[in-house]
């Protein structure tokens, strides 16, 4: 057991509480000013530090491209087919990579992580806690969203090749035809399973649409790359032919088109933007996106697109959309509970709560002020790091 005690908690959800917590296991069993905790219980004192539950990024590519490294750790995108529905993160990510132990020294104990934009369709994605050595027991949730791209990224990779896509009809065509086949997968799959009188013939085994059967339930949404205007509007066009969920990721030009985005209200997921407009469809980058949205009522995460930016810089980027106008309470569930119900993973994460993982970090500051340190991380019961003669 651990106990924390004499604590200024942020629990997001319920308001800050001068409370204690007690930690059983991988859980947080008491919130409380009573507790009593057992005497071999592992005391931290937390007296004039405060006490966060640890940040969510809803977007990186965590472990897939490895720091320092070049192809040898290059595992995000499968460049020899635009449709790649089947594949999964969890195949390619290093939890060995040195970028994982900075994002839980930096506060960050989970994220979602995503194949790369080369593709149309990427593949699975999946949430991840930042500590561990064996990406299995990492696992939160997975898959937590099937990824999608529209814009440059599959124009750039495949147009100049000759080969598919190298338009934007054509990336949009590729994808409707995918999620048509899936669709129709799904149904015949449904209708033989369903089969009282067992005279429908099951359908031939599809690797690739197998893997888009979550998609077709809604129990995942698609995750679309989208950072122009008019890639946002196809996205949302193409959502909503097949009834289907999405989270519009990247949104860079969201604030052009606010009150668009608030009559469909999907949530988005902004950033990077802690970045150089490298390429075209940036140059309306702004850290005043995620405010702007936020303030209209939009659910609104912020991400890093690690390795874009370095995930442990997830609270100043934080920081910076609070100083470009974002409510602080907004940036605040923007970096954990917001990204918690996007990914479908609230009932465990996201916010300080009794029968939650133990996912604590303890601050010596505002987290979003620059000279913030992490005292203490804690993830699923573990103290992970501690800062030196905290």
């Amino acid at each position: 057991m651990i106990y924390i005690k004499n604590a200024t908690i942020n629990t997001v959800t319920n308001g800050v509480v001068e409370a204690d917590i007690l930690i059983d296991g991988t859980k947080i069993s008491e919130i409380s000013n009573e507790i009593i905790a057992p005497l071999d219980a592992q005391m931290i004192d937390a007296k004039g530090k405060l006490v966060f539950p640890g940040f969510i990024d809803a977007h990186t590519h965590l472990g897939l491209f490895e720091d320092g490294m070049g192809v040898e750790g290059a595992d995000g995108n499968e460049q020899t087919d635009p449709i790649t529905p089947n594949l999964n993160v969890i195949d390619g990510i290093n939890p060995m990579d040195g970028c994982l132990k900075e994002a839980y020294e930096g506060g960050i104990t989970a994220a979602c992580v995503a194949p790369g934009s080369a593709n149309v369709m990427g593949g699975m994605c999946a949430a991840i806690k930042t500590y561990g050595k064996r990406i299995d027991k990492m696992i939160i949730k997975n898959p937590v969203a099937a990824k999608v791209a529209f814009g440059e990224n599959p124009k750039s990779c495949y147009g100049g090749d000759d080969k598919t896509p190298q338009t934007r009809m054509a990336i949009a065509a590729l994808l409707r035809e995918n999620l048509r086949k899936a669709a129709d997968y799904y149904q015949d799959m449904y209708e033989y399973e369903h089969d009282e009188e067992h005279d429908t013939d099951k359908p031939e085994y599809d690797v690739k649409l197998e893997a888009l059967i979550p998609l077709m339930k809604k129990e995942i949404p698609l995750k679309a790359h989208a950072h122009r205007a008019d890639d946002i509007f196809t996205a949302i066009r193409i959502a909503k032919e097949f009834n289907l969920d999405i989270t519009l990721d990247h949104c860079t030009e969201g604030h052009l088109i606010v009150d668009e985005l608030v009559e469909e209200n999907f949530p988005v997921i902004v950033g990077p933007s802690l970045s150089d407009r490298s390429k075209i469809e940036l140059r309306n980058l702004s850290f005043e996106t995620p405010g702007l949205l936020a303030n209209a009522g939009l659910q609104v995460c912020l991400m890093t697109d690690h390795p874009v930016i370095p995930l442990h810089y997830l609270p100043i980027c934080a920081g910076l959309a609070i100083k470009n106008g974002m409510d602080r309470k907004k940036a605040l569930e923007a970096v954990t509970i917001n990204p918690a119900k996007v990914l479908g993973i609230s009932d465990r994460v996201g916010s300080i709560e009794v029968g939650k993982d133990a996912d604590i970090v303890i601050w010596s500051d505002d987290p979003f002020t620059i000279g913030a340190q992490v005292e203490c991380t804690i993830i699923d019961g573990k103290i992970v790091y501690t800062k030196e003669k905290m």
